[in-house]
């Protein structure tokens, strides 16, 4: 929805352009600015959305090609742009609205969805920058104003969420990151466990440590996770804690919100630096429709596009349930070995489902 939202505003600062053009009399350059910074933010937003959403599942390796294309639609982009100012006539601007919009795509497209909610953060940078420079064109101090605080809030955005994530807007855009295959799921066999498996081990357990993710929102087991909690809490005695990831989900603060939409106790959740060290003391780990942020090849692989990102210590637990329909990777494409440990059980199905049978268990439970 965010990513749709960047986009309206991209387009809208194009067809604004298009308007200006018929009654401006000063440099163009404000229109200029935001018919480009409009376009690339409404085709980026667009594949963002459509990536989001699994319309467009496949992800284009980042190469010398595309790092040449980029450069190419930069110089394009300038071009048309002088050209405009030179002769300010509608097919000019509408010329470098479609050169800046191919550009956005071109951007975007090679961006995998582990990145995805860095790249939605620049965007919505971007879209409040072509505010901007479209309340300069019309004198409009409201979209001056604002578009400066939207433009500012997402690049801060964007920053918090790089250094959360150990990377770099640079590493994400145009640097080729190259991906180790060790072929794990052909070489081992998860061990599958079953919701009546985890009632019965979590209910004998001193302190169990939630972790949500994407899969949760998803299949909005949030209340039935809540349940669960109250049910160990306030039945067993148990010791129950709620880990939460800075870029969990598809926007930070995802897991946040939906935790709290379900009143989870806003004492009982902890952030990633507070919460890691306890999974050493933990019986065990209940992670909920997530993977990346749980991946080991984060810390062990430096060719994994999740190499250098913080994860949540799950692994230190004494004992690790997964809950997934599958045990297909997670956005970034990368397989992650702790589904095959030891001490992990692939909890298969829907999060939701999986969630309310132990719920059952736990409630017949004496």
């Amino acid at each position: 929805m965010v990513a749709a939202f960047n986009g309206l505003g991209g387009g809208a600062a194009v067809c604004i352009s298009f308007e200006e053009i018929s009654g401006f009399t000063d440099c163009p350059l404000p229109v200029i600015l935001g018919c480009a910074i409009g376009a690339i933010t409404f085709s980026g937003s667009i594949i963002a959305f459509c990536k989001l959403q699994g319309l467009i599942s496949k992800t284009i390796k980042k190469t010398n090609f595309l790092l040449t294309s980029n450069i190419l639609f930069f110089l394009l982009t300038i071009a048309s742009g002088i050209y405009f100012h030179i002769d300010n006539s509608f097919i000019n601007i509408f010329t470098l609205a479609i050169i800046s919009s191919i550009w956005g795509i071109v951007i975007v497209m090679p961006i995998g969805g582990a990145d995805m909610p860095i790249v939605i953060s620049v965007l919505n940078s971007f879209s409040g920058w072509a505010s901007v420079a479209i309340g300069f064109s019309q004198q409009n101090i409201l979209m001056i104003t604002v578009g400066t605080i939207i433009g500012i809030s997402g690049s801060i955005l964007a920053i918090i969420m790089t250094k959360s994530m150990n990377r770099s807007i640079k590493d994400i855009f145009f640097i080729k990151k190259s991906s180790l295959k060790n072929n794990i799921f052909m070489e081992n066999i998860a061990t599958t466990g079953s919701p009546q498996d985890a009632a019965f081990i979590m209910q004998n357990a001193q302190k169990v440590i939630i972790v949500p993710g994407f899969g949760m929102a998803a299949a909005s087991a949030q209340h039935a996770l809540k349940t669960m909690g109250d049910l160990l809490q306030k039945k067993f005695g148990v010791n129950v804690k709620y880990a939460i990831h800075p870029v969990a989900g598809r926007m930070p603060g995802h897991m946040n919100v939906l935790l709290a939409e379900a009143n989870v106790n806003y004492n009982d959740v902890y952030q990633l630096e507070d919460i890691n060290r306890e999974f050493s003391t933990a019986d065990v780990a209940y992670v909920i429709g997530a993977n990346d942020i749980t991946n080991p090849e984060a810390k062990n692989n430096p060719l994994s596009p999740l190499y250098g990102m913080p994860i949540l210590e799950v692994a230190a637990a004494k004992t690790v349930f997964f809950v997934k329909r599958s045990l297909n990777t997670g956005y970034s494409g990368a397989e992650n070995p702790l589904f095959f440990a030891p001490n992990t059980y692939m909890l298969y199905g829907d999060a939701k489902k999986v969630t309310e049978e132990i719920d059952k268990y736990l409630e017949q439970s004496a």
